[in-house]
């Protein structure tokens, strides 16, 4: 899902950034607000191992690729805002570090993966969780929806930036059919890991879990 450079055109890559900055310097002070030391330690251990699941790469036609992403799994266990740090940190490492996503394309690949599939993750898991008399079987399907759903609207996004940008030789009749349905596959397995790795510390450690515990309201969102 690795957009590279020269397949967005400028004016693509200058709006995904723009999106992209303004979301990520209003999760940097809400997480501000909201960070403590626990929280810390779990984001830099959740983005090492999705730094590293997010290494392994299969090509897709259109220049891009597949891979599992963990961006609702961040968004489910650490709220929206340090979720979406996370998954930027590791986009932004990846991309200067190990070339891996261009660096004009890093907008887009922020966008697709730390903002949309924290955002649907986190929502998903959040409106099940809070039902009354929420429990396990909530959990597990808020869990597995979030990461499914997630992973394949990212997908389908990143088509689409692709396929209307000039600068691709592809259209959307191939680049959003192809990531959409790639995805759509992947997020299957992309749903059962995340709704294993939840249901496993919501029974163990249900205190690191930030969107059980989240107050409702604007200021309690994790």
């Amino acid at each position: 899902m690795h957009i590279p450079d020269g397949f967005l055109d400028p004016v693509t890559a200058a709006v995904c950034y723009a999106v992209a900055l303004a979301f990520t310097a209003y999760a940097i002070y809400r997480s501000r607000l909201l960070a403590s030391p626990e929280r810390i330690t779990l984001a830099s251990l959740l983005a090492a191992a999705i730094f590293a699941a997010q290494m392994l790469n299969w090509p897709l036609p259109g220049g891009t690729s597949l891979h599992l992403v963990g961006g609702a799994l961040a968004g489910i266990l650490l709220g929206p805002w340090l979720g979406e740090l996370v998954i930027f940190v590791v986009l932004l490492i990846q991309c200067l570090v190990f070339g891996d996503g261009g660096i004009t394309a890093l907008g887009a690949n922020v966008l697709n993966m730390a903002i949309i599939d924290v955002l649907v993750g986190y929502a998903f898991f959040r409106a099940l969780s809070g039902l009354r008399g929420a429990g396990r079987k909530h959990w597990l399907l808020g869990a597995f929806l979030g990461g499914w759903l997630g992973i394949t609207l990212a997908g389908v996004a990143c088509g689409l930036e692709i396929g209307y940008s000039p600068a691709c030789p592809y259209g959307v009749a191939i680049t959003v059919p192809v990531m959409g349905l790639w995805h759509l596959a992947l997020g299957v397995i992309e749903g059962i890991i995340t709704a294993l790795v939840v249901d496993y510390l919501a029974r163990r450690a249900p205190n690191l879990i930030v969107t059980l515990a989240a107050p409702a309201g604007p200021e309690g969102v994790a």
